[in-house]
Order: C-alpha cells, then sequence, then structure tokens
C-alpha cells in the first residue's frame, strides 16, 4: 500500500519515526511530508532514511517538472496517515486553510474516509470547544480520527491528549485489512436502454455511492469488483472496473462474477424496461404520436437472490419516492436479501447526482438503522462496517 504519513510540530514528532519503521516492515511504501515546525523536533533526514523515499517540506519545491507536487501526493497515496497532529493543522483542515504543503495538500484529496487523524497536544487544547469542533466538523466530512490517550504529557499535566502508543495507532490506521482474502461484487451508476443511436431510457444515477461502496471495500483491503456505466477509473490494484452500458450488459457480468464472491452490492439503479425494438439509425421526427413498446428486463436482483449460497451476503438498494420502510421491507423479503439500503430519492439535496445521501439500512430481521444526511462517502464506511461487522 503507498501510505502518505504527515508531522506536524508537536513533540511527539519523534514517535513517528517507528511508525515508519513498522510500515516499511510490513511492506509499505511510505513518503513523509513535514511541517516546518515539525523539523525543529526531528529531521528530515531521519525520516528519509527510514522511509528509503525523498522527504517534502516546501511547497514550491517540485522536484519532478512534469508532475505538481500536493496534487500527486494525493493521487499516489493509498491512505494518509496525519501524526501527530496538532490543534493548529486540524484547524486548518477544518477551515480549509493551505498556507504550506500539508495543508495545501489535504485540501486536494477528494476522498476524506481515507485520511486517519492522530490528535497530540495539551489536555485544555485538546478539549477546548473550538478544536472539538474543528474535530465534529471534521469527523462530519467522513474524516477517521485515532482517540489521544490519557497519561503524563509533555508539559506534566495529566490528561487526554497523549499520543497513542504506535500499536494503537497502527492497528486503528490498518484495521481496512479485517477484509483481506474477500471477494466482493459492486454495481453502480445507471443503465442505458437505447431507442436508436440518439436516444435512450435511463434514470439519474451518477454511481457515486456503489463507487464511494467499492472504495470503502477496498480500503478494507478485500478484492473488489466494479461493475459500472460510470466513467471511474481506479489506480487501486484491488479494484477491478468491469464498464457496462445496458441492463443486459449489467446482468452478463454480474452472473459471470457473483458465484465467486462473498459479498454482493447492487447499489446501480437498473432500468426495469427496454424497448421491444430499437433502431440502428435515428429515428426522424413525425407528425402525431408514436408508440414505444417496452419490455421487462431481468431482475438482476431477484436472480443473485435466488442463486446465493448461504455464505454469501447480498446487499440491495431501493430508491423511493413514498413508503421507503414499508418497500424496502418488502423487497428484501421477495429477492432473498441479507440487507436492503433505501433513500428516499424524492428530496431534492439528498439521493441522485448528490454528494450526500440519508438512508435507511435494514436487515432481514427488520432491524432498521437510519444514517442521518452526510456525504456518501461517510454513508459508504458506515454501510460496509454495518454490514461487516
Amino acid at each position: 500500500m503507498n501510505i502518505l504519513l504527515i508531522v506536524s510540530g508537536g513533540i511527539a514528532a519523534y514517535k513517528s519515526l517507528d511508525i515508519v519503521s513498522n510500515l516499511k516492515k510490513s511492506g509499505h511504501n511510505v513518503k513523509v511530508v513535514m511541517t516546518k515546525n515539525s523539523t525543529k523536533f526531528v529531521t528530515e533526514l531521519a525520516f528519509q532514511t527510514i522511509s528509503k523515499n525523498k522527504v517534502y517540506t516546501d511547497t514550491f519545491e517540485e522536484l519532478d517538472e512534469k508532475e505538481i507536487q500536493h496534487i500527486d501526493l494525493c493521487k499516489w497515496a493509498d491512505k494518509i496517515l496525519i501524526s501527530p497532529a496538532t490543534a493548529n493543522l486540524i484547524a486548518k483542515m477544518a477551515n480549509g486553510i493551505g498556507d504550506d504543503l500539508a495543508s495545501t495538500l489535504l485540501l486536494a484529496v477528494d476522498d476524506f474516509s481515507k485520511i486517519y487523524i492522530a490528535p497530540a497536544m495539551n489536555t485544555v487544547m485538546y478539549e477546548n470547544p473550538i478544536t472539538q469542533s474543528n474535530i465534529f466538523k471534521l469527523r462530519q466530512l467522513g474524516f477517521n480520527f485515532i482517540e489521544p490517550a490519557e497519561g503524563l504529557l509533555a508539559c506534566g499535566d495529566i490528561g487526554k491528549g497523549k499520543l497513542p502508543s504506535v500499536e494503537t495507532i497502527l492497528a486503528s490506521f490498518l484495521h481496512n485489512e479485517k477484509l483481506t482474502g474477500k471477494k466482493v461484487l459492486v454495481t453502480a451508476g445507471s443503465t442505458r436502454e437505447y431507442i436508436d443511436p440518439v436516444r435512450f431510457i435511463s434514470n439519474p444515477a451518477t454511481g457515486k455511492m456503489g463507487i464511494a461502496i467499492a472504495e470503502v471495500f477496498a480500503d478494507y483491503g478485500a478484492e473488489v469488483i466494479l461493475i459500472t456505466s460510470a466513467n471511474y477509473n481506479s489506480s487501486r490494484k484491488n479494484i477491478s472496473v468491469v464498464p457496462v452500458i445496458s441492463a443486459e450488459d449489467m446482468f452478463v457480468e454480474v452472473e459471470r462474477n457473483f458465484r465467486s464472491c462473498d459479498i454482493i452490492v447492487k447499489t446501480a439503479a437498473v432500468s426495469d424496461y427496454r424497448p421491444i425494438i430499437t433502431y440502428d439509425k435515428k429515428v426522424k421526427k413525425q407528425i402525431g404520436n408514436i408508440e414505444l413498446e417496452l419490455e421487462r428486463t431481468t431482475d438482476i436482483l431477484q436472480f443473485v437472490g435466488q442463486r446465493k449460497t448461504k455464505s454469501q451476503i447480498l446487499v440491495g438498494f431501493a430508491a423511493e419516492t413514498n413508503n421507503v420502510i414499508e418497500y424496502a421491507k418488502d423487497k428484501i423479503r421477495r429477492k432473498n436479501l441479507d440487507y436492503i439500503v433505501a433513500n428516499d430519492v424524492s428530496k431534492k439535496d439528498v439521493g441522485f447526482a448528490s454528494d450526500n445521501n440519508e438512508v435507511y439500512i435494514i436487515d432481514k430481521n427488520n432491524k432498521v438503522e437510519k444514517i442521518s444526511k452526510n456525504s456518501k462517502k461517510y454513508i459508504a464506511k458506515k454501510i460496509v462496517d454495518l454490514i461487516t461487522k
């Protein structure tokens, strides 16, 4: 895994040398970004020697003219660990300030779920309502926090704010490996049923929710097959993207792959109907109305539900405009699902095309858990955590 470690200016910075050492021993590739203040506690040379990589400290020191340093480091990293994270750096993140390489780089991350923050500071600073408000804001956006420990602090005070042990930090940071060896199939996006070369039947689904779920599974170490109509390319070695267009395309790929998977998550908004007759040339405008006869597409979710084994977990999605929970419970029974994720797509600020969502997760025993409005990336993590607990 490519790991970017950001070290900010606290006395606990020296512990980050052990973090790099342990990550390297585990086979990870580690690059280090240091704030100017952190170099007062630990030298660049120490991190360079252990990581076997160049250490980054200056926004304007572009080592490769073909790269934009703060952008390409984000793209390179599978996960980002900030340890120690000072109150100052947390405040910058929460308020969108980018005045050095570390803070500017963090503004260029488009997936907050891959950032893990280990705060370390005096107890009063940590418990200060401003700091707590900043932490709450970042949590809501999908950032992960590793809780500080209680104990004797460098200043002599006793309380919460001490950087946890290296073992605790790594256990929290690398918890994704709990799904190593598991294989997951995720479908995402809408399908298009063409009438002629320029017209089709579809829906507003963009695939954002399914892609977020696929990325969380990948974060957790699973091998992911993402079957999608969305224009999505992943550099992650454990995400295989299978592009599709129509409901039939998606059915063929799901049928081909689902039997080898431990978990199947069907987030895609698949067309229920397609034209019986399609035209290879554009249908020209006519006087009066025309009739379009439709036929049912294969119900992919039901197909898998009828054939899945007892050891497989099948998760469906229900996009509803009314009676959300009632319809979802009926669907989970009819299609032999283990879980269903239901949302009200009639709400303008959640659902289709939005970066946010609000969902109900219902299991086969009719237990309902609501996740209030939040980013789809945050909700994706909650969904994956629940179905793999």
